[in-house]
């Protein structure tokens, strides 16, 4: 990979995590093993192994190599070995205390006008991209799908309201029709010998007699013959005869 795509996507992703104080050396003149050192600060373990993750993530993805990772056991200073490009992420006081600048730091290189180079390219084909009409796939017999408002939805019940024929009122149907025409009278059955049987009435609020059950009517002898026996059993009570008057 490019040595210039290498560290701007290191860059890029110590960028993504909020890395603080990224400097970027050049160290060919210094030794052979690699050509870039890079350094970065995290606040914390956390974010310094969240860095480390991101670079390699990032390498990773666009068919870069990841030599070796150490130092994610503590977090405090975790080393990527690119290859070409050897990254050191640090807390601010392990940074201060072995000042890996003035061991690297002879030609500091200036990454922030590639990446704008890079930005800019990355625009222009963008709006090149805009630029070109975009074809709109028609397929046969399907439109594209429409969103529906509440104005339109307004708009379409009055429509359906106004098609739609009004109802006209349920008639209910009576004895005699509309016009005033006499009710129907119910016809008179012919009997078995000739003779016209009337139509039965029907009771309007009167009294039905109903003859009394053969219970009721046993019952009721029994009973009245108990209150003859009693009658004849019971002793007749003379009345006192009237004293004759001894004077004459």
């Amino acid at each position: 990979m490019d040595i210039k795509k290498l560290q701007t996507l290191v860059i890029d992703a110590l960028e993504d995590v909020k890395a603080q104080d990224i400097q970027l050396f050049e160290t060919t003149h210094l030794t052979s093993l690699f050509d870039r050192v890079c350094i970065a600060s995290g606040t914390s373990n956390r974010q310094t192994k969240a860095l480390a993750a991101s670079v390699r993530d990032k390498v990773k993805e666009n068919g870069g190599t990841i030599v070796s990772m150490e130092g994610e056991a503590t977090g405090e200073w975790v080393l990527v070995d690119l290859g070409d490009i050897v990254v050191h992420i640090m807390q601010p006081a392990i940074r201060a205390y072995y000042r890996l600048e003035e061991l690297w730091g002879d030609k500091p290189v200036k990454f922030g006008a590639a990446k704008r180079t890079s930005a800019k390219k990355d625009t222009a084909d963008a709006e090149e991209e805009s630029d070109k009409p975009k074809r709109v796939r028609k397929v046969a017999g399907k439109t594209a799908p429409l969103e529906v408002t509440h104005d339109m939805m307004a708009i379409q019940t009055t429509l359906d309201d106004e098609k739609k024929p009004a109802r006209k009122p349920r008639v209910t149907k009576t004895t005699g029709d509309a016009e005033g025409k006499p009710a129907r009278k119910p016809t008179a059955r012919k009997a078995a010998d000739g003779t016209v049987a009337k139509p039965a009435k029907i009771p309007t609020g009167g009294r039905v007699k109903v003859a009394a059950t053969k219970t009721a009517v046993a019952s009721a002898k029994q009973a009245a013959e108990k209150r003859t026996a009693n009658a004849a059993a019971a002793p007749t009570k003379r009345a006192p005869a009237r004293k004759k008057a001894t004077e004459e």
